[in-house]
């Protein structure tokens, strides 16, 4: 039965693809659709829209057959074809509507579904809305001919098909336009809170404005503030609102220069526990402010506990990470040849809670040693070595962060040996994993991601915990049928358990995501001569010359030398096939050696080959260069230059499935090159690229070991995968709020 309907239900699709081509034609054709030749052009662009709109599913044919529905594929076809010619005779055949009119209606019809077509190629609307769009724009029309509203018609519909129908231009002239353009106002910001304030900007005198004012000034404060300050339409209407957060923030933004220095403290001075003036008095001086900033968050994290609303944590947290990252660490950072007294000095006017906030809002620029020698000593010393006293401090404020922290940096079990009673330690490891079903973001999934590679290194009973620990919270959610934490829940488990070959999990089949832990031999040979591609960018700083030179020496006998103006290459003569391509470092002065990069590229697509490996070989100022220049071929990244470790998130970007390699702090030649040396070795025995032991062994290949420990493997970047797989599996995606969520 089911075959049979599936294909009962196929026919019609399949009847419509041998008599597409007659479909188009056919209008032309009909008595009383044929047009006169004034009108002509308008129906040829409408013709070009519908072809362009069904070969928007990457095939040139006459019918719309992306994967998925095929119910769906017919109704797209029947709505992009059938129903639109039908529409297009309509107003052909209409002797009540005037040529301009049906100019107007023409006219209309080609930019929806232009406007249609670029949107659902940017993956902004389904394409199960196209029948939608021509029905409800039928629907307008006849509203329109005899000058009743089109407002019902807006208001049933998506922002997106609204707008088709609001901007192609045909309903300019109905008498309801404004009432119905104010409706797509509202729906504008409902559908894209963030950017409330621009639309009504641009539209000051909707009549809900002042509602849409409140709306939106409570979600986005720090938008609200930009918009108070302006002198213009909005503005002034803003200012003159009666409302405790509005005025504070119109205050604020009105008083000068400064307004994002008060900010963090925003709910209590709308209580009036904090004036302008107190502030004012710290907020030139670093330590304060920073001193202030702290005792803020904890006393607004006391009162969280007591289920308060709080407005301005967001600002808060802003000010703490680039207070904490810019003042405090990076001089520490900066200091790393200094002795210990000298370099951590500034660590001594802080208190234990002050140095803890330090470390979980400067994650990712904090060096190994500035905190395995500095912040984490200086906190455990002035806190008598209590962790449980110092989590306590802090309302166990972030702690997950912290865990993480401990674990990557390999402090954990000391800090947990620092609990007088054990079991409330193992409570804080099972607090760790629990509840993230109930969290409003994936910051703690990401973190619990991103510690277990450490914990399993260093304490494999803890590992073995947390694992059970998650299986159990996974098999709660699934009795309590919460989608959300089945689905984080389920994927830490997996990611956790593909650490062991033996449970043989392929994450890409369950999750859509890369495996975390290896990189088969296989998947690095991506051409048709199945040898291993390699590219290597060098720059034409004098770094960059004298690297090249050493570069060139580590080739001997087993590699083939051939080389170009631009580029040179060494393709192996033993083991297995490698061809690795490296741009010579031609002069910077000149951009002759960007312009080598683009000729070595250019070569490599025009031979088909894809490079599975790249190797950033110079300074940090010019790792982003080689990361624009990365395809989505490749595999395997290694960023050799200092800081790389913060570009993780941009190679995601072109390289989706690559493992990273990368530096928290400097970039050495004495670490780079072992490990270049390992993978080469590794491949030439077409041997499949294991982190963990591969990571163990390159350790100890490394004679110089001051500053490996900020080298990160890509099996300790798991929650870069674990977003990347949560989004595949609900289909979520960078939402129009989630920067200015993330940013106060």
């Amino acid at each position: 039965m089911r075959l049979m309907h599936t294909t009962l239900r196929l026919l019609p699709i399949a009847i419509f693809t041998l008599l597409g081509s007659y479909a188009f034609a056919q209008k032309s054709t009909d008595k009383g659709c044929k047009p006169p030749i004034n009108r002509a052009r308008w129906h040829d662009l409408i013709d070009k829209e519908q072809r362009l709109l069904l070969q928007a599913d990457g095939k040139a044919d006459n019918v719309f057959d992306a994967p998925g529905d095929d119910d769906v594929n017919y109704l797209v076809t029947q709505a992009a074809t059938r129903r639109v010619d039908e529409l297009q005779c309509k107003i052909e055949q209409d002797s009540t509507v005037s040529h301009q009119k049906k100019v107007a209606y023409l006219s209309g019809i080609e930019k929806s579904l232009r406007s249609f077509t670029t949107l659902y190629r940017a993956r902004r609307v389904p394409i199960s809305q196209l029948p939608n769009l021509v029905n409800s724009y039928e629907a307008a029309m006849e509203k329109d001919k005899v000058g009743a509203s089109i407002e019902g018609i807006i208001a049933g519909n998506t922002y997106e098909v609204a707008n088709m129908i609001m901007s192609c231009g045909a309903f300019n002239g109905n008498p309801h336009f404004t009432a119905a353009r104010n409706i797509l106002v509202m729906k504008y910001s409902i559908t894209y809170p963030s950017r409330t304030f621009q639309i009504l900007r641009d539209n000051p005198d909707v009549p809900f404005r002042d509602s849409l004012i409140r709306i939106a000034a409570y979600k986005h404060p720090n938008l609200l503030y930009d918009y108070a300050a302006a002198n213009n339409k909005l503005g002034y209407a803003i200012r003159k609102i009666d409302d405790p957060l509005i005025k504070t923030v119109s205050r604020i933004a009105t008083s000068g220069g400064s307004g994002q220095m008060y900010f963090p403290f925003i709910d209590n001075i709308m209580s009036g526990k904090q004036t302008l003036e107190q502030i004012d008095s710290v907020k030139n001086d670093e330590v304060k402010y920073y001193k202030l900033l702290v005792k803020t968050r904890i006393d607004y994290m006391d009162r969280l506990l007591n289920k308060d609303t709080l407005y301005g944590m967001a600002a808060l947290d802003y000010q703490l990470r680039k207070k904490a990252s810019e003042y405090f660490i990076k001089t520490i950072n900066a200091l790393h040849e200094e002795s210990d007294p000298v370099r951590f000095r500034i660590l001594n006017q802080l208190t234990a809670q002050e140095l803890y906030y330090l470390a979980v809002f400067s994650e990712s620029e904090i060096y190994t040693s500035s905190y395995t020698r500095g912040v984490y000593p200086y906190m455990m010393q002035k806190i008598a070595n209590r962790g449980d006293s110092l989590l306590l401090s802090v309302s166990f404020d972030k702690f997950r962060k912290f865990i993480r922290l401990a674990a990557g940096f390999n402090t954990l079990s000391e800090f947990l040996n620092s609990f007088p009673d054990k079991g409330q330690a193992e409570r804080l490891m099972t607090a760790f994993v629990n509840g993230l079903e109930k969290t409003n973001s994936l910051e703690d999934g990401v973190d619990i991601a991103d510690s277990y590679a450490s914990i399993s290194e260093n304490n494999k009973p803890l590992a073995n915990r947390m694992l059970e620990n998650v299986k159990n919270n996974y098999e709660r959610n699934l009795a309590e049928n919460n989608q959300r934490g089945i689905i984080m829940y389920n994927l830490l488990y997996k990611l956790f358990e593909s650490a062991d070959s033996s449970f043989h999990i392929d994450l890409s089949k369950e999750f859509g995501i890369p495996p975390v832990y290896s990189v088969s031999y296989d998947a690095l040979t991506r051409d048709s001569a199945h040898q291993v591609v390699i590219q290597v960018f060098f720059y034409g700083d004098q770094d960059g010359k004298n690297i090249f030179q050493g570069y060139l020496r580590q080739f001997g006998s087993g590699w083939k030398r051939a080389d170009t103006k631009q580029w040179v290459s060494f393709t192996s003569t033993k083991g297995k096939p490698i061809v690795i391509y490296a741009n010579k470092p031609l002069p910077e002065e000149t951009d002759e050696d960007e312009e080598a990069q683009k000729a070595l590229t250019a070569y490599l697509q025009q031979n088909d080959m894809e490079p599975s490996i790249i190797i950033h070989r110079g300074h940090s100022y010019y790792a982003d260069y080689t990361i624009d220049k990365i395809q989505p071929s490749a595999k395997i990244v290694f960023l050799g230059s200092c800081g790389g470790y913060h570009l993780i998130h941009k190679v995601l970007q072109h390289a989706p499935d690559a493992h990273i390699i990368a530096s928290k702090q400097i970039g050495k030649t004495v670490i780079n090159q072992p490990f270049i040396n390992l993978l080469m070795d590794k491949l030439q025995k077409g041997s499949n690229i294991d982190w963990i032991p591969f990571w163990k062994e390159f350790s100890r290949q490394v004679t110089d070991k001051e500053g490996l420990e900020d080298y990160i493997p890509p099996h300790k970047n798991l929650g870069a995968l674990f977003i990347k797989a949560y989004k595949l599996q609900t289909g979520e995606d960078d939402d129009d709020d989630v920067a200015t969520q993330s940013y106060f």
